[in-house]
């Protein structure tokens, strides 16, 4: 059991578009992400993301590239100043292979307390578009395994 969390990528200033679309720059970085993703063998049961249109937009953008089985869906609790315990519990109880696509600080505190620290605990520090993979291993500990920053792709 795998989760992938992801910061959505780049958006438009609310100034120039308030719905907070991905810029181009954000877009090409995504999919850059994912092609590498699909490269290395991710496989996902599927992808989660928030209400926000820049955390659908990358979900769309990472399924078109990783196909996950169950495609992608919207789900509560995973905008950027939503309370982390729910999916914390939720994540806990777990069994397939999911990505979730969300926002700062949000993704930042699950982390945390994933790892049973207090929330405001730094403990990754995320990057647009970038993906931390965490499983749980056998004793039901969480366990970093790999951070995938954009700027990785450039190397």
């Amino acid at each position: 059991m795998a989760i992938y969390l992801v910061q959505h990528g780049a958006a438009k200033a609310e100034t120039e578009d308030p719905q907070r679309s991905l810029t181009d720059e954000g877009r090409q970085i995504v999919e850059r992400i994912g092609e590498h993703l699909a490269k290395c063998g991710v496989a996902l049961d599927r992808i989660e993301h928030s209400d926000k249109l820049r955390a659908r937009q990358t979900a769309e953008i990472l399924a078109a590239k990783l196909h996950p089985a169950l495609g992608t869906v919207q789900v509560s609790s995973l905008a950027p100043n939503d309370e982390v315990e729910p999916t914390r519990e939720r994540l806990n109880q777990e069994t397939g292979t999911v990505m979730l696509v969300g926002h700062l600080p949000h993704l930042s505190r699950l982390v945390s307390r994933l790892f049973a620290l207090p929330a405001d605990h730094v403990l990754v520090r995320f990057q647009m578009g970038g993906v931390v993979k965490l499983e749980r291993d056998a004793s039901g500990r969480w366990v970093i395994c790999w951070i995938f920053t954009p700027e990785l792709l450039s190397c």
